[in-house]
């Protein structure tokens, strides 16, 4: 499982565990009742408090994104319906935008050049998938 924290960004990190691990239950990286890391092991491997990871489980627990089974780890639960990984699909684009316009925004760009240097960057990308 590969999770990057960037401990630069306005998102809390514990907020940035939770929607890479919801990221990868929505896109089909992380399977149903595949087993996760430990908060210890995953604490270790991002070189973070344990307390913080803790606190990530426990929301995807309360979001029925992964169950804790007390002696035998925690897993994946199993797939949920379409309608909430569009939601959890939604969750991550906004996510992702409010940390992009935010960083933009905060540097002193205007909305309007935010939105121009989407719209630029959205005409190369489409041009680049056609070749």
């Amino acid at each position: 499982m590969e999770i990057r924290i960037d401990p630069d960004d306005t998102v809390p990190i514990y907020l940035q565990i939770v929607h890479a691990i919801k990221h990868q239950v929505a896109t089909g990286r992380l399977k149903p009742s595949e087993q996760l890391p430990t908060v210890r092991e995953l604490a270790a491997d991002l070189r973070l408090n344990p307390n913080t990871v803790a606190r990530a489980y426990d929301q995807l627990d309360g979001d029925g994104v992964i169950s804790t089974q007390q002696g035998r780890g925690t897993y994946v639960r199993e797939r949920p319906d379409a309608k909430h990984l569009m939601r959890v699909r939604q969750e991550q684009l906004k996510a992702m935008m409010d940390n992009v316009v935010g960083k933009a925004l905060s540097l002193g760009y205007s909305a309007e050049e935010v939105r121009a240097a989407f719209d630029t960057q959205w005409e190369r990308w489409k041009h680049a998938q056609k070749k």
